[in-house]
């Protein structure tokens, strides 16, 4: 099953990889997903991707 646009923005915001929304937003783009910045642009969305990356990025690198 494929996930979603919003399904992968959160399961690799989850990964640590990504220190921020620019970073996620770039990889989903470069994955090939739709409607990325349209997706993503609620503001409710974003701060939450942006508390993950940040968490999940903390010790990271």
């Amino acid at each position: 099953m494929t996930l979603s646009t919003i399904e992968r923005a959160y399961a690799l915001a989850r990964t640590g990889r990504y220190a921020n929304l620019a970073q996620l937003r770039r990889q989903l783009n470069e994955d090939g997903c739709r409607a990325v910045d349209a997706l993503l642009s609620p503001r409710n969305i974003k701060s939450h991707l942006e508390a993950i990356c940040a968490a999940s990025s903390k010790g990271e690198g």
